[in-house]
Order: C-alpha cells, then structure tokens, then sequence
C-alpha cells in the first residue's frame, strides 16, 4: 500500500512539474515574440504543444511566430490547431484564412473569412476582412487575364538560403542574401543578411564573380536589406536593421552612402527614417529627384504603405509624403520601383492578388492613378516582389514560391507583349523675366511646381542659374506651372502660373517605331518684377457700350489677377479703369469709377479681402494713345488702346503672410545625422 501512495504521489509530482514546465515555456515564448525573436519563441511553445490542455494556445502563437516573421505559408497547420483546440482569438481564423490563400486553397481561405466574421468586433479586421473577401472574388478575373511574361529561376546565383533585391547598376546585379555562415538572427534562426554583387550582362551572370560588400556597408550583427541606386549610380540607399539592441523592437532604417575614389562611404542614417518605425525598400525616380520607400509609420492606411520624399538639389529630403489610397491598403505595400516610363510597380498583400505579396504596376492615364496586377506567372500564391527592369521588356524579381531553390531566390523575366511600345512626354522650359528695357533674359533661383488639374503638385524643383526646368507629363491632361523666386530678392517678383495641357497632343499607338519613344514640350514662364506703382494692363476686359457689368469674356482675365491675389498674399493693388475721350469728361470719371468698381467687386466676390484692392476710375485723363489724329480725324486704334483696365501694385503688407509650415519642408541630413550618428533604433517587422 505504501509504494502505491509513493507511486502515485511521485506521478503527482512529475505532473505538477510538467504543467509548471510548459506554463513557463509559453510564458518565455511569449516573451521571446516581444522582443521579435521568433525563431526561439517557437521553440518554447512547441514544448507545451504536445499537451491537450495547451495545444491550443501554443499552436496559436507558433503560427503568429512564423506570420511576424514572413513565413505564413508555415503557418497554416498550427492556425488550425488552434482552431480545433478552441483556442479563443478570433485573429486565429483571420490569420488562418490568409495562411489557406498563400497555399492556393482559396474557398477554404473564403469559408474562414465569413467565420471570422461571424465572431469579429474589431472595425478594423471587419474591414479588412470584407476587402479580402472581395479580392477573392475577383481572382476568377485575374487567373483569365492574357499574359506575355516569361519567366525562368536565376539558378546561378541562388542558393538554399535567401536571395532577393536584385538590383542592376553599371554591369553588376546587386542583391540581398543570408548565404554566409554567421551570427544567427534570432527571428528566423538564420544568419543575418550582406548585400553582395556579381558581374552581369543581362541575366546572364558571371557566378565566379560574386562578392559580398565590405565590411563600411555590411554590419556583422544586423540585416542589410533591400539596396536602390541613383541613375548615376554614385548613390546608394538601403536598408539596415534588426540589431536587437531594444527591448521589444525590430529596428530598420534607411542609410545612404555614395561612392567616392573608388569606394563606398560610410553609411549615414537617412534624415527621413521614423524614429519609432519600421523604414525599408527604397527606390529612386529615373531623375534621380524623389526617393520612394515603405514604412508602417502612423497616419497610414494600414500596415505596411509606400511613400515618397522629393530631394532638392543640395541633397535634402522632403517631409516624406503617403502615396494616398489608390497604391496604399489596409494591408501591406512594399519594394517599389520607378521605371522608365514613370510606370511605379510594387508589392501589395491588400490590392487583389493570388496570395502573400503580389507584383502590381500603377500608372498615370487621365489624371487617374490604375493599378494592375501582372497576373502569372509573374505571380503566385507565395510573395513575390523586389521586382527590377534592367531593359524595358525583362528584368529580375524574387520569390518565394515552392519551386525556389531556397526560400527567397532571384527569377529572371521576359515581356513579350506586342503592345509594350510606350512614350514619354516631357514638359522642358525657361524661366525668365524681363530687364529694364523689356526684353526677356534668364531667371535662376526659381522653384517650379507643376500641378494637376486638382492644384495638387505633382513634382518641383529649383532652376539653376541656366533657369531649366524639365518635368515629366502624361496624355490627355492639364497641368499648371508654378513659379516662385528663390532666395533674398524673392520679393521683388510676381509667383506666376502657366496653363499647359497635353490633351489632345498624344502619339497614336500605331505610329510608334521604337520599344521607348520621347516627346519633349518646349515652354517659358515668364516672372515679372513687381514695380510699386507700375502700372500693368489686363488684356482683353471689354464692356458692352456705355455698361460696367462684367461679361464672361472679362470675368476670364480677372480671374488671372485672382490668381496672382492669392499667390502674392503681401500685395495690396489698385484697380483701374480708363476710357477713351467720346462723352464728357465728367461722364467718363464715372463710367470709369463704376468699371473698377465692377471689377473689383468680381475679385472681392472669390474671396480675396477688399482692405487689398482699391477702385479707381481715372477717365480719359491717363491716356496712352492719341484718341485723335493731327488732323481732327477720329483715331479708333488710339482709343482702343485707352479704353482699358490696369493694376499697380501699391504697397507690400508683410503681416498678409501667412506663416505656414510647408508640409514638404526640408530636412538638414548632415545635422540629423550628426545628432543620431551610431542609433539603430526603429521598429519593424521583418528582415527585407
């Protein structure tokens, strides 16, 4: 009797150890996913899997463990372990579905989705959910679409481990890869990333030829991710993070360096980066003028969202700017690329695809931003992106897909779509301004904006002393030039807007004979000088005889002198009117006074404050022309001229300037740096 009570109290024992051991497992495993080292966190949980009482919570957070770590397609059997042990987290069946989708099991990715919602609180999964619903639906469509791509495993790089961001520059393919042996990172149990380079013609690489980066680019305890090049490729921007230095982040930020006698510089912190976020996947515009990236930075429209920072030409960095819902989803955007022409191709796993990251390509058509997917074999149910054109018709992207050699391998592609030919349109000008005797001669120190037909800006930059200016513009649209002078004789010039349109002006198709094609538009925005009580003439304001209302035809031409109220705040005006000699003089003083009136009222009438502008109606008494000849005679052109209406700036009223903070204001990067030189400290979730 007394061995079975020893027995016993002894398997009690063991038991009570046992739960004891697998409470503790799953308490340091939840720790380990806090501070993002999920490869370990896994190994903890799969300690308590075994036992029925926790299979169900262990299960759940293994596969959350490999979904913050970007391998969900290993996800999906413990998602429905968890289900099916009643672990109580609808996120289960949320994540489950998105797990089923990336294997191709789309109906059964659609039945969790309507459970899910079934059980869902949380507005925003709800949303998010119901967007995906709707993407599935629309796969029927996409697995029909025509497609002209060829695509083929760039075998002679790719290893068992990860290849990915290939990028070309100067007869080398850049890329991103864990093949060498070293310290582990702890969220994916593999060695950290180097960039590396092999010499290329095409994709056709010399594999005896690759190196890893030195030691100024490659870090021996962080990720170098995803790298992008300036046209010039003298520029170099990548990623560069997950040093787990901070409790509970994973920090990625993007550094620059460039390359001088015949090395890279040491890599500097982007003024850009987030101090609090996860900063990756940069590109650059083929002018070199705007950098694009991705960033889970707040104020997004979820996840992951692309951005964009323009560069001005002292190498300074715009306020980074959201690319707006049409490219950004509750999901994730990331790994953009500019091509030639302008087209921005991306990875999304919210925009409709086949499952994980999906390669799409955005482009300008009406004013109107379509976004399309490329469809197969471009695309699978795995990720793919990184997505680079070394020519027009073929380049490089990565994948994960079963098929790889690794996990992340690099794929080559061929576009044989007979209808690829495009071109480009280019709007290319002058600023200038007229000197004292009228003629028009070069204005250097001009930022110019060109604006859509929303007044929204589309690009800008500031002339050099040549006045140059060169935007990029697309079909059957209406832009706006905007000009402002620079520097400390800003003040002395009008801000000047220009009208230009392409409507109309486009290249058919069919007469296209090259696979890239370039139309330049050739333009001169003209700033004058503003002159205290310099009289300037509005052309083309007639009155119907003996009348002082305003007709369209007028209404057209005041509206440019609204135009220049409202981008000259600190000018106040007054407004004239003139008439020739027929009638009386003391008539004329009033039909003049009347025709100001007028007109000044159509201004104040759009919101511009009358304290600004000052009617004055002068008669006949400030001719220009002789309203009679020598002789007597009548001399209608003469008095043509006369009748007329006229502006003069009469004073600057520098408290009308508003103190706005520009959204796009710039950045100093080599005080920023200077203050942040040595941190890695941003928050992220992946290694890419």
């Amino acid at each position: 009797m007394m061995a079975k009570k020893v027995y016993l109290l002894s398997v009690l024992f063991l038991l009570a150890l046992t739960v004891s051991g697998q409470k503790s497992a799953i308490k340091k495993g939840t720790k380990k996913i806090k501070r993002g080292e999920y490869n370990e966190a896994i190994a903890y949980f799969q300690k308590a899997f075994d036992d029925p009482e926790y299979k169900g919570e262990s299960s759940f957070h293994i596969a959350e463990a490999y979904r913050l770590s970007n391998r969900l397609h290993k996800a999906s059997p413990y998602y429905k372990d968890a289900i099916n042990n009643r672990y109580n987290d609808p996120n289960a069946l949320f994540y489950y579905a998105f797990s089923l989708k990336i294997s191709g099991e789309y109906a059964d990715a659609e039945r969790q989705l309507k459970r899910f919602l079934e059980v869902a609180e949380d507005p925003f999964y709800i949303s998010r959910a119901e967007e995906e619903l709707d993407n599935l639906s629309y796969l029927i469509i996409l697995s029909e679409k025509k497609n002209y791509y060829r695509v083929k495993n760039l075998a002679a790089i790719n290893t068992k481990n990860d290849e990915y961001s290939p990028v070309y520059n100067n007869g080398e393919l850049y890329f991103t890869s864990n093949r060498e042996s070293g310290k582990i990172y702890k969220a994916t149990g593999t060695s950290f990333t180097d960039i590396y380079k092999v010499k290329t013609s095409g994709a056709n690489v010399d594999a005896t030829t690759i190196q890893r980066l030195g030691d100024e680019i490659n870090f021996y305890n962080v990720n170098e991710g995803t790298l992008a090049f300036s046209p010039d490729g003298k520029t170099m921007v990548f990623a560069r993070g997950n040093s787990g230095k901070r409790r509970g982040t994973q920090d990625v930020d993007l550094y620059i360096s460039r390359f001088r006698n015949k090395k890279w510089s040491e890599p500097r912190l982007l003024s850009i980066n987030d101090p609090e976020t996860w900063d990756s996947t940069p590109a650059f515009s083929t002018d070199g003028r705007t950098l694009y990236f991705a960033s889970n930075r707040a104020g997004g429209e979820g996840g992951i969202d692309l951005y964009s920072s323009r560069i001005d030409r002292r190498g300074r960095y715009s306020k980074p700017k959201n690319l707006g819902p049409e490219i950004n989803t509750a999901g994730d955007e990331m790994f953009p690329y500019v091509a030639d022409d302008a087209s921005l191709y991306f990875s999304s796993s919210g925009q409709p695809g086949f499952g994980g990251l999906d390669i799409l390509v955005a482009k300008r058509k009406s004013g109107r931003i379509i976004v399309e997917n490329l469809g197969k074999p471009m695309n699978s149910s795995y990720d793919d992106f990184s997505f680079f054109l070394y020519k027009p018709d073929r380049g490089f992207f990565a994948s994960n897909r079963p098929e790889s050699k690794g996990n992340d391998d690099i794929y080559t592609f061929l576009n044989n779509d007979p209808n690829l030919k495009t071109v480009n349109y280019y709007l290319a000008g002058i600023t200038k301004t007229h000197d004292e005797n009228e003629n028009e001669v070069i204005l250097a120190n001009v930022k110019v904006q060109l604006l859509d037909f929303k007044d929204e800006v589309l690009d800008e930059l500031v002339t050099d002393r040549d006045g140059k200016f060169n935007f990029r513009v697309y079909e059957q649209e209406r832009y706006t030039l905007f000009g402002e002078k620079q520097g400390s004789d800003a003040e002395n010039y009008f801000v000047t807007r220009l009208e230009f349109t392409t409507v109309g002006k486009s290249i058919p198709q069919e007469e296209l004979t090259q696979l890239v094609n370039n139309v330049t538009f050739d333009t001169t925005l003209v700033l004058d000088r503003i002159v205290i009580d310099k009289a300037i003439i509005l052309e083309n304001i007639y009155y119907d005889f003996a009348r002082w209302d305003i007709t369209p035809e007028a209404g057209i031409e005041l509206d440019k002198l609204v135009d220049i109220m409202y981008d000259n705040p600190d000018i106040v005006i007054e407004l004239s009117s003139h008439t020739d000699s027929v009638d009386t003089e003391s008539y004329n003083i009033r039909l003049s006074q009347r025709r100001a009136e007028s007109a000044v009222n159509y201004i104040v009438s759009t919101g511009v404050d009358r304290n600004r502008i000052t009617a004055k109606g002068y008669g006949e008494s400030r001719h220009i022309a002789r309203n009679t000849n020598p002789d007597g005679t009548d001399n209608p052109e003469g008095r043509a001229k006369n009748r007329r209406t006229e502006f003069k700036v009469v004073r600057r009223d520098k408290t009308r300037l508003q103190n706005n903070t520009d959204n796009d204001a710039e950045f100093d990067e080599d005080k920023f740096f200077e203050d942040k030189k040595g941190t890695l400290k941003k928050k992220g979730n992946n290694n890419r």
